[in-house]
Order: structure tokens, then C-alpha cells, then sequence
């Protein structure tokens, strides 16, 4: 990526590192939702389960304001 334009190489870094970050929430998430059964009730909800929400909206919740924060600084172009 040396040989492109800051612009340009800004802009795929940006790109690259949100569709990195949105893949390994997904992944982890993924994990520990389904693999691990912290997505699913058993006859009533558990403290596992309860755990696992708690986290899932509060990793979500710091990804978007992440992708907020990164896209939001302005291009030089624009």
C-alpha cells in the first residue's frame, strides 16, 4: 500500500480495520453466544446468560462509537 495516495491509503486503512474489528466481534460473539449456549435459555435464564447480554451490548455498543469516532474524522479531499 506504499505506493497509493495518503488519501487513498487512509480511506483502505479505515475500510480495513472496521471490517477486521466487525469479524472478530461477530466471531467472539458468535462463540460464546452459540458454542458456549450463553445465547440460548435453558428452562430460565442463568447468570451466564444474563453475563453474555451484558456483554454483547456493551462491546457493541464501544464497536459503533468506535466506527463513529474512525469515520468520522474528516478526508482531506472532502
Amino acid at each position: 500500500m506504499s505506493h497509493f495516495e495518503p488519501e487513498v491509503r487512509d480511506f483502505m486503512r479505515r475500510i480495513i480495520l472496521s471490517l477486521v474489528l466487525g469479524l472478530v466481534w461477530l466471531t467472539v460473539n458468535m462463540t460464546l453466544g452459540i458454542w458456549f449456549g450463553l445465547l440460548f435459555f435453558g428452562e430460565r435464564m442463568s447468570t451466564a446468560n444474563l453475563v453474555y447480554y451484558i456483554f454483547l451490548v456493551v462491546s457493541l455498543a464501544f464497536l459503533i462509537r468506535f466506527f463513529i469516532v474512525t469515520w468520522k474524522k474528516r478526508f482531506p479531499h472532502g
